[in-house]
């Protein structure tokens, strides 16, 4: 099937196939609002029979009415699932506050009951609302690094559900720098829970026209708030230890917290899988996370010795992903480029669309040279790790 994606003048920006999985969708609308706004309706044939599930997409660039958050936010506000964009990833959002509209995320997504969710909120006043014994160190780094892509574990009070926390005594709480999303929590009036608007363990979305891919049909409506500026979810740093540890690199680099708060220690869960028994206390720490279809090997070191060694390794039917340097290196394969060898910010922003593009190929295996640990560089190397399940091979 193709669907057209315009923007919000009416024009033609984007032409999406999307794989025979969607053969089932019998109904596609679009509906212009003056030269504001668009909406794309969705109906779908489920296997057992009509449903009559609209996925709306709103593209809200020039919504000077608030017509489209309005709509956006009564998602929110009756129960139902809203994919919101954020300068990391889109997140697939519900009421944290609605326990019912909670387990929809995981249903929706099919996540395990055992990975805790985020909640966010449009600024720092709100913590109050939803955490207690917050220290001032929390209000500090908020100040310094909100709206932004840190998340901060801290004590919740009774009225987060166990739905959200998944029963653990604190949550993950995150103040995103998109503007769109902030006031459509402001609108709803309910932090909203939203991990990433994937499918679980598969790359995360930073576009509408990929969450469209992973949830047409089964869910209330995308707000298309363009490409993710940074690319890589957000940092998780929790706050109810002391010093604060990361738990999850991200889109604010380790180094930049360090100029704040010196102390900070890093989880060993970064750099291995959990172990049996132990349990997450913030998502993507224990599941295979980010990974394509096919089986993927992260290859590290200096780029033209790991580009040398996946040349020699590579088979016919195999893709790879790479730095633009080496594109011509792997002339015949399915090839991805990472951006240049020493961009890290290139690397966020591409990483997660090169994983997902290689689903729409029959490539039987990905090989991939990944960056060191440096910056911003830490986030994409965990997340390429957790692609590969952590086979990995190092060639220096």
């Amino acid at each position: 099937m193709v669907v057209l994606f315009f923007n919000s003048n009416g024009e033609l920006y984007s032409i999406k196939y999307f794989e025979k999985s969607y053969r089932n969708i019998w109904e596609l609308k679009i509906a212009f609002y003056g030269d504001i706004s668009t909406i794309f309706s969705v109906k779908y044939l489920s296997g057992n029979g009509a449903k009559n599930l609209n996925t709306k997409v709103y593209h809200v660039a020039k919504d000077k009415k608030g017509y489209i958050l309005k709509s956006a936010a009564q998602i929110i506000q009756n129960g139902g699932l809203l994919a919101i964009p954020t300068e990391t990833v889109y997140g697939l959002g519900a009421n944290a506050l609605d326990g019912k509209a909670v387990l929809g995320i995981f249903e929706a997504k099919g996540r395990p009951q055992d990975n805790p969710l985020l909640i966010h909120i449009p600024d720092a006043s709100w913590l109050e609302r939803y955490c207690e014994d917050i220290p001032p160190l929390a209000y500090k780094l908020a100040e310094i690094f909100w709206p932004g892509p840190l998340t901060m574990i801290l004590k919740s009070k009774a009225c987060i559900p166990k739905e959200t926390t998944c029963g653990l005594k604190t949550v993950g709480v995150r103040c995103p720098d998109n503007e769109v999303t902030a006031e459509i929590i402001r609108m709803a009036g309910v932090p909203v829970a939203a991990p990433s608007a994937n499918r679980s363990g598969h790359p995360s979305c930073t576009t509408a026209e990929a969450v469209f891919e992973d949830f047409a049909g089964k869910i209330a409506g995308i707000v298309d708030g363009g490409a993710c500026q940074v690319g890589v979810e957000s940092t998780i740093l929790d706050m109810t230890v002391a010093p604060p540890k990361l738990l999850r690199p991200g889109g604010l680099s380790l180094e930049d917290i360090r100029k704040v708060v010196p102390e900070v220690e890093t989880d060993e869960s970064i750099y291995r899988q959990l172990r049996e028994g132990e349990k997450p206390k913030a998502p993507g720490m224990k599941y295979r996370h980010y990974a394509p279809k096919a089986p993927v090997t992260a290859v590290f070191g200096e780029g033209r010795k790991s580009a040398d060694y996946i040349k020699a390794q590579i088979k016919n039917g195999e893709g790879v992903i790479c730095y633009e340097e080496y594109l011509d290196v792997f002339d015949g394969y399915e090839s991805r480029s990472l951006g240049k060898e020493g961009a890290p910010r290139e690397h966020a922003q591409r990483v997660f669309e090169a994983l997902r593009s290689f689903d729409r190929t029959d490539v039987t295996h990905i090989w991939t040279q990944c960056p060191g640990e440096e910056g911003l560089d830490l986030a994409v190397s965990n997340r390429i790790k957790k692609a590969a399940g952590f086979h990995m091979i190092n060639v220096e």
